[in-house]
């Protein structure tokens, strides 16, 4: 009884079906920065819909004193906030020892972009990238806009130019995240409230005596401390659309925080990359969460949660292995594969797609413990992977117990012949039956693997 509950309740039954044919070359568009002139694009392309999988990463100077999690930055200035002592305990009054302190202490000095990417490819993902900035505005690429750049300072390395390259190389798309809309300080938005939100739309808090407050040219780039005009173009913007020039990344997803952009500046950032893309002769995608942009040309994302029905267009979904930070601290707690696997399956059940992430030490290091997560993952994939990749979900998903969906499928009722049930991995025959009430079957007693089990269903 209990194998057949395992098995149960982590079923995915997923046909593919794809149809492939000789077409003439798309007719070039160009986009104008109106939400009708966008809604042209194609949210979620082909290539996005069978990738199903792909990996990014929080590692940045928030990784440099591992404690807390990437908002560390932030809370290492409110006073009453455990943030606040470890910093004191550890490196000082932050008056001090500022956050650009912790710069020359990201040295990277392990970092080996062709082992990352060869992890990536082991762990199944079809696409992969850096989180290109957090709220924290230190750049992970060669900026000539902002000296908080990796390759002007801490490991003085183009980590997104380098990983980009490894990933192509290994035929991977590219992704690049950006969590910088929050890096802006404005003064206006103080809550004296409960659990000292102060600035809780600015990533930096405007305290004096810190230096977020500085005067110097330098480090307001790097705090956000400029004026939302300049900011606004050469900073947000500009960070994007230098980015997109030098690497032409496959998808661009946006953190929250998008609502406090101007329209003008969503709409001019979104004309941007799709022009471009349409000039490289590739489909791109963007992915935001939280309502910032229209689903009309973005694909939805939820963070650390998932959709309860099947939908009918693609969306996302970032998680992370671990069960805390998503940047690595010394004592980060790792989720078990087959969590992180069984959650992969739910996603793509409901036609979604898994952005997982991983939290490298400051040092460049992937720790032991999320390599083998991943390679898990990747094993199980490359025994199982024609149930999850390249596929689309049938009426059913997820889960447990299973409903109809909605009248809008208008499919739901459609006959089909069955012409075989087999057990992947299993040489054991599976006997079944079709009834008016459905396709049932018979459970093998020996499960053939320990992290889920699929069935294969062949129509004739």
């Amino acid at each position: 009884m209990k194998t057949l509950y395992v098995m149960k309740k982590f079923l995915i039954m997923a046909i593919g079906v794809a149809l492939y044919g000789c077409q003439s070359a798309p007719k070039q568009v160009t986009y104008e920065p109106d939400w009708e002139s966008l809604s042209q694009h194609e949210a979620a392309p082909e290539w996005f819909r069978d990738a199903k999988l792909g990996i990014y990463f929080h590692w940045g100077v928030y990784s440099v004193p591992a404690y807390g999690d990437e908002w560390y930055p932030r809370w290492m200035h409110f006073e009453d906030n455990h943030f606040y002592k470890h910093h004191m305990d550890n490196y000082g009054h932050p008056s001090e020892f500022g956050y650009h302190d912790f710069v020359p202490l990201f040295k990277a000095e392990n970092f080996n972009a062709d082992e990352w990417a060869d992890l990536f490819v082991r762990a199944g993902a079809r696409f992969a990238g850096p989180v290109a900035e957090h709220h924290d505005g230190f750049s992970m690429w060669d900026s000539e806009i902002t000296p908080w750049n990796a390759a002007d300072m801490g490991p003085r390395r183009d980590i997104t130019g380098e990983l980009a390259k490894a990933l192509r190389e290994r035929d991977m798309k590219l992704i690049t995240t950006f969590h910088h809309a929050k890096n802006l300080q404005r003064f206006d938005s103080i809550d004296s409230g409960p659990g000292n939100l102060g600035y809780r739309n600015s990533h930096y808090p405007y305290f004096e005596g810190m230096p977020p407050v500085s005067e110097d040219a330098r480090l307001k780039y790097l705090y956000g401390n400029i004026p939302e005009d300049k900011w606004l173009e050469e900073v947000w913007f500009g960070k994007l659309k230098e980015v997109i020039d030098q690497y032409q990344p496959d998808i661009i997803w946006f953190d929250s925080w998008l609502d406090q952009i101007p329209e003008s500046y969503q709409l001019k950032f979104s004309a941007y990359y799709l022009n471009e893309a349409e000039k490289w002769g590739k489909e791109v995608v963007i992915v935001r969460k939280q309502d910032d942009l229209p689903l009309t040309y973005t694909v939805d994302d939820l963070e650390k949660s998932r959709k309860n029905r099947l939908e009918p267009e693609p969306w996302m979904t970032d998680e992370t292995v671990s069960k805390g930070s998503w940047c690595y601290t010394r004592d980060l707690s790792i989720k078990a594969s087959k969590d992180v696997l069984h959650v992969l399956i739910d996603i793509v059940s409901k036609n979604g797609v898994l952005l997982l992430n991983i939290s490298p030490m400051a040092d460049g290091t992937i720790p032991d413990n999320q390599k083998e997560v991943l390679t898990d993952i990747g094993s199980w994939l490359g025994k199982y992977g024609e149930a999850i990749y390249d596929t689309r979900p049938w009426y059913t998903h997820g889960e447990g117990p299973t409903v109809e969906p909605e009248g809008h499928y208008k499919n739901n009722k459609e006959s089909f012949t069955i012409r075989s049930v087999s057990l992947l991995g299993s040489d054991e025959e599976v006997a079944w039956e079709l009834a008016d009430e459905g396709l049932s079957f018979a459970v093998p007693v020996a499960a053939p693997n320990e992290m889920a089990v699929v069935f294969k269903i062949e129509k004739k």
